[in-house]
């Protein structure tokens, strides 16, 4: 087992506990806030400490810290507490390097939709415009602000409402809803770096919400110990509903590839015990769970 370094928060500088924080905690979606103040200056600003925490009544949040350097306040926080009411501006990979430049520490009164080159658009219900090139744009109103503590890096918790949802056409599928496939968005990592949601990063896992899975425990020892398969693939058969019947088992050792196998393995029942674990992760990774399942259920018959 690899060592395990140990750290108390209180015992290290704070900025080298952000560099934990941030790195360990992601990727993080990202707020791409646009606010404004008393007299009208308008400010837009990133920020990844930043997740939808309801949906009855629909909510954000997001949190502009205090800077770890000279412990001032970010502008979009100070705008919060004069106009309380915010467009939170979700982005993709075309705007990434706009959204990076907007998160230069600028004078206030200093418009970042101009020195990003992005294009405001009136809100309809907030006074903040909104990105026009952002594939979803919410217009929010602030209902309430934490500010956790007076300390340099400390977070300043902004619960914003959503009050109306603009969406880009053409990131929707056929029957209207928000495609990930489309919608390419990116979420901040640790340090300069960032991800981007395409592509062969997007993944499938069905959802244990309607069906009650058997779970890992359910699964033959021989199943459970496998040398061949990952947490992830006992994962995804502990979400089975059942186990196949052994009907279903004796029919998959009627398969060519099975059958082929068994043959040219015959007398060393370990070596095709291991084959077939290889065999059936395979056709985990095909999302057929049900037919792999049958197959490690084979292999702990004849093993």
């Amino acid at each position: 087992m690899s060592a395990i370094k140990t750290i108390d928060p209180k015992a290290i500088p704070q900025p080298e506990l952000h560099a934990y924080l941030l790195n360990a905690v992601a990727p993080r979606p990202i707020c791409f806030a646009s606010t404004i103040d008393l007299e009208g200056n308008v400010n837009l600003s990133p920020f990844s400490f930043f997740n939808v925490f309801s949906s009855n009544p629909p909510v954000m949040i997001f949190s502009p810290a205090r800077s770890g350097r000279d412990n001032s306040l970010k502008h979009s926080h100070q705008n919060v507490k004069e106009i309380p009411e915010v467009v939170i501006n979700i982005v993709d990979f075309p705007l990434v390097e706009q959204m990076s430049l907007s998160s230069t520490a600028y004078e206030k009164g200093v418009n970042e939709f101009v020195k990003s080159g992005l294009t405001e658009v009136p809100s309809e219900k907030v006074r903040p415009p909104r990105v026009a090139e952002a594939p979803v744009s919410f217009e929010c109103t602030v209902t309430e602000i934490i500010e956790l503590a007076d300390t340099p890096g400390a977070g300043n918790l902004i619960f914003a409402k959503v009050e109306l949802i603009h969406i880009n056409s053409e990131f929707l599928d056929d029957s209207g809803k928000l495609d990930p496939l489309k919608l390419d968005l990116v979420g901040r990592m640790g340090g300069s770096w960032y991800t981007r949601a395409s592509g062969d990063s997007l993944f499938e896992i069905p959802k244990p919400i309607r069906t009650k899975g058997i779970g890992v425990d359910q699964l033959p020892e021989g199943i459970r110990n496998s040398d061949v398969l990952t947490g992830n693939n006992l994962g995804r058969l502990g979400n089975m509903e059942q186990l196949p019947t052994n009907g279903d088992v004796e029919e998959i050792g009627k398969d060519d590839e099975i059958q082929m196998l068994s043959k040219k393995l015959k007398g060393n029942p370990n070596k095709l015990k291991k084959e077939l674990h290889w065999v059936a992760q395979q056709v985990l990774n095909e999302n057929n769970t049900k037919k792999a399942l049958a197959i490690l259920l084979y292999a702990e018959k004849i093993a």
